[in-house]
Formats: C-alpha cells, sequence, structure tokens
C-alpha cells in the first residue's frame, strides 16, 4: 500500500475539522469505540436525553467526519488513520502525474489489499469512492450555468463540452484505473456483485454502483463481445461453467450435459476480450422440426438426436446471464439476433424461431389476481367450476386448492381451463408499468416475440409446478414482425397470436 498522503488530503483535514463529533473524545484510548456503557449514560445525563445520544450515535458518520476524526466510533471497521491511508493510496491510483500503467499497478495493489479486507473494509473502501471521488458541485453548477446562458449562441457548442467535461467524476477515472491491471476487469465485475445487496441497506453506495453500471454498459456493448459456439469438444473448464451457470434447467450430471450438446442442439455464448474463458451470457438451442410443447424430452439424455438436415424450427429453452455483478447490462436481445443469423446462415431450411419458456412469476401473481379472475366470469362458468370445485358459487380457495395439483385434472375440467385463461391473462394483458409483469416475458416482448400458445404440462418438475403449476409457454420470434410488436409493445398492447387471444376472450 502507498503511504504518502496528498496535499489534498491534509487541507480536507484541516476544512473538517470543525465537524468532528464531540462523541469522539468519548472513546477510548486504544483508537477503538469505548466499550464501557456508562460512558454514554453519563452523557444523556449531561442533557437529560438518553434518546437523542442514542440517536446521535446511531447515525453514521461520513468518511469526510471519520477521515478528520481521530478515533474509531460503534461499528465503524477501519479506524480513522487506517482510512486516511487507503484514501491516500486510492488517491494514488489517479494522481494526475501517474501514467496509465503505473495507475494499474497501484490499482492492483488496491485490488490485493481488498482481496485480504473483511467484509466491512470493503464497504468503507466503497464509501470512500463514493464519497470522496464525487464530482465537483460547484464546477458542475457554473457550468450549467454557462451551458445554459450560451443556448441559442456561437458558444453553446464549447459550453456543452465543459458541462460533460464537470460531470465526469474523478470516481470515473479511478474505476478506469482499476480495469487496467490484467485481473482489473473480474475485480470490478466482482466486486459490484458483491456491493448490489447492500444498496438497500445504505443509499450512499447508490452512486458507485450507478457509475460502475454506466461505465460497463460501455465495455460490454455488443460491439466488443464475440459470438462463440459452446460444443462438447470445449475446454472443460468452460463446460463446467455451463453447469455451474446454467439458471433455467439445472443440468444435473455430464451426460445431461453432453445431451445439451449433441449434433441437433446448439449453445452459443457471448464473452468479452478481458474475460476470455467466462461467458457472460450464453443460451442453449434444440433443433426440431416442430415448435416443442414440453421440455421434458429436450431434456432426455435418451432420446435419440433429431435429423438436422429435417429441422426447420429452432427452440431457444434456456438462457442464462452468469454475472451478477452486470445486473443492468442487457446481452440477451444481441444474443438472440446474432444466434438466429447464425443458425439461419448454418441451416436454411429453419423457418421458425421460438422459445420453450418457464412463466416464473404466475403461481405468485394468480394467489394475489384469483379473486379478481373469478369475478370476469359469466354465471354458466362459474356454475360450471363451482360444481368442479365442489362449492358454489366458488371461491378463489376452492379453486386455487383445485388446481394446486394441475396435472390430475383432465383435459375437459373447466378447473384446467380456467388455468389456461388465467395464465392467457397474465402473459397477454397485465401490465405494470407499461411493461409485461412476468420476468421472462418482459424479456422476449421486448425483443419483439410474440406470445404464441401456453404449453399444458410443460414442465413438470417441482420447480415447474411451484413456478407455474406445470406451464410452459412458447415466445414465437416472426423476424418480419418483430418492429411492429415491439411497437405494439410501446402502445401498451401485448402481442399475441390468435390461439391466446381465443383464451382471453373465454
Amino acid at each position: 500500500m502507498i503511504n504518502s498522503t496528498p496535499e489534498w488530503i491534509s487541507r480536507s483535514v484541516s476544512r473538517l475539522r470543525s465537524v468532528v463529533p464531540a462523541a469522539d473524545n468519548a472513546a477510548g484510548g486504544d483508537g477503538t469505540a469505548s466499550k464501557p456503557a456508562d460512558k454514554p449514560a453519563r452523557a444523556a445525563a449531561a442533557d437529560g436525553s438518553v434518546t437523542d445520544v442514542v440517536a446521535k450515535t446511531a447515525v453514521p458518520r461520513s468518511t469526510h467526519e471519520r477521515l478528520v476524526a481521530t478515533l474509531r466510533r460503534g461499528q465503524e471497521s477501519l479506524s480513522p488513520r487506517a482510512l486516511r491511508r487507503l484514501l491516500a493510496d486510492l488517491q494514488e491510483v489517479v494522481a494526475p502525474q501517474v501514467s496509465e500503467i503505473e495507475g494499474g499497478r497501484r490499482a492492483q495493489a488496491v485490488a490485493q489489499w481488498y482481496a485480504a479486507a473483511q467484509p466491512e473494509e470493503r464497504r468503507d473502501m466503497w464509501l470512500l469512492m463514493c464519497e470522496q471521488f464525487a464530482p465537483d458541485a460547484t464546477r458542475f453548477k457554473s457550468a450549467r450555468q454557462r451551458y445554459e446562458a450560451a443556448a441559442g449562441t456561437a458558444e453553446e457548442g464549447q459550453a456543452e463540452i465543459s458541462l460533460r467535461r464537470a460531470l465526469v467524476s474523478p470516481r470515473t477515472r479511478l474505476l478506469q484505473r482499476f480495469a487496467v491491471f490484467p485481473e482489473g476487469m473480474r475485480f470490478l465485475v466482482d466486486m459490484r456483485a458483491e456491493l448490489l445487496p447492500m444498496l438497500k441497506s445504505d443509499k450512499r453506495l447508490l452512486a458507485l454502483d450507478a457509475e460502475l453500471e454506466q461505465l460497463f454498459s460501455t465495455w460490454f456493448d455488443v460491439a466488443f463481445l464475440e459470438l462463440r459456439r459452446l460444443s462438447w469438444d470445449s475446454p472443460a473448464s468452460l463446460l463446467e461453467k455451463l453447469i455451474k451457470y446454467e439458471a433455467v434447467h439445472d443440468i444435473r450430471s455430464w451426460a445431461d450435459l453432453k445431451n445439451r450438446l449433441d449434433s441437433d442442439r446448439r449453445c452459443y455464448g457471448f464473452f468479452h476480450p478481458r474475460l476470455p474463458n467466462e461467458p457472460l451470457i450464453f443460451v442453449e438451442v434444440a433443433l426440431l422440426d416442430r415448435i416443442s410443447s414440453s421440455i421434458t424430452p429436450l431434456l432426455d439424455e435418451a432420446a435419440a438426436p433429431v435429423d438436422i438436415t429435417r429441422a426447420n424450427t429452432a427452440i431457444f429453452y434456456s438462457i442464462s446471464n452468469t454475472q451478477t455483478g452486470l445486473r443492468g447490462v442487457s446481452f440477451g436481445d444481441s444474443l438472440i439476433k446474432h444466434v438466429v443469423e447464425t443458425l439461419a446462415a448454418e441451416f436454411p431450411r429453419l423457418r421458425t424461431f421460438a422459445t420453450l419458456s418457464p412463466i416464473p412469476g404466475f403461481r405468485a401473481w394468480l394467489g394475489k389476481n384469483a379473486p379478481a379472475m373469478l369475478e370476469r366470469l359469466d354465471d354458466k362458468r362459474r356454475a360450471e367450476l363451482g360444481r368442479a370445485v365442489g362449492f358454489e358459487p366458488p371461491q378463489a380457495a376452492h379453486f386455487l386448492a383445485a388446481v394446486d395439483k394441475p396435472l390430475d385434472l383432465d383435459a375437459k375440467s373447466p378447473a384446467r381451463q380456467m388455468l389456461l385463461e388465467c395464465a392467457a391473462h397474465y402473459l397477454g394483458r397485465d401490465l405494470q408499468d407499461g411493461k409485461p409483469c412476468d420476468a421472462v416475458a418482459r424479456f422476449h416482448l421486448g425483443n419483439g416475440a410474440r406470445v404464441e400458445r401456453l404449453n399444458w404440462g410443460g414442465d413438470p418438475s417441482a420447480k415447474g409446478l411451484k413456478q407455474s403449476y406445470g406451464l410452459m409457454v412458447n415466445y414465437l420470434y416472426d423476424l418480419k414482425r418483430i418492429d411492429k410488436h415491439r411497437a405494439m409493445l410501446a402502445q401498451g398492447k401485448l402481442p399475441v397470436s390468435g390461439e391466446i387471444e381465443s383464451l382471453l376472450r373465454g
């Protein structure tokens, strides 16, 4: 770690000493929080308010306050001295006179410290990045005023350039230096993955998260990604990652994986040059002669491969993101487009591109919306359903109990028909903030697909029954109507097939 302290830290310390909380003087002389329990009580006696003292000590100090303090307080991890040393090291990473290579080397030294640090010590580094490397508010205000004053004049362009520069925070430069050393990109992605669960409990970290997401959106743009086919001949270390990251249908064994990479299957992933052996997202495809209605035969290791010379349909049956730290960075739409183009070039007979997708939010949605769905029934349908579930008129609890074991319902069951209609409504009508409620529907419909067909018993696994009563859905990518479907979605209309439309009218 670098121990030199830049002059600007000393100036900041002098400027901020006036805000040092008086509670610092009550801490123990060994640099840790005072342990005797009677000290807060004595402090409370001075002003007669225990509540006020507890409230004051419970509020986390900013890094500005901690940097000018002498002792740590309460649950703080790094002592003020250690915090100042870490800040100096971070500042040395972006020192103006330091070259990119040297800055990367210094960033790597900080990353090595981070690897050995405790979780709360890591949080202290995040807080330093948020609070000590923020944009200069005064400079931004001045640049904005100049830009507003220059509107419509010949100086507008230069004023915009100044405003853009004022918006760039020192934090951006700091994070860019961390990306320089060989494992730097891996470090930043993993750091954000560790940061994300903390955002709800500590809003001070939001700025760092937003900065990372913005940088990742640029660094991981599709223009910089490589589409690669993954096969049984790929390195074992890469195949192990497919097993690890598969998020839709768990890969149970090497035999299961080999089946998914057989001659009638394809698996493609996006890769970034700074993470060469790490798929960012991958998709599994089955080549068939029809749209598949069930995941069971696709995962059947004993099934004979399809004759790919007769295949006319490509079924996307699993799409998995692998990097939690890249949340908010979209690859999926570009991945599907690239895969469709690649498959069409290899198999000119392919005419249909569709998915076989789970409906992960359906059961939870129905648990809340079953009463409203029952209200939509006319008297005849309500009576039929009542006789089927054994209660007239049927209530939501009766209906939900009747469909709890969906695989036992026969094809003509009113409860089964009602469940299909509810699923059609969930996928084809229900919107939240102008977007489909279901996460998978939101992805595929946002990419221009349409809701094509519901499949009863499509996923009879325990997971499938828990998520969606075993239902699966096909989303169809009609290459000639993708733009039309996107336009419909922008107008708040969910594109559906005639079959789904008939269920919505049921």
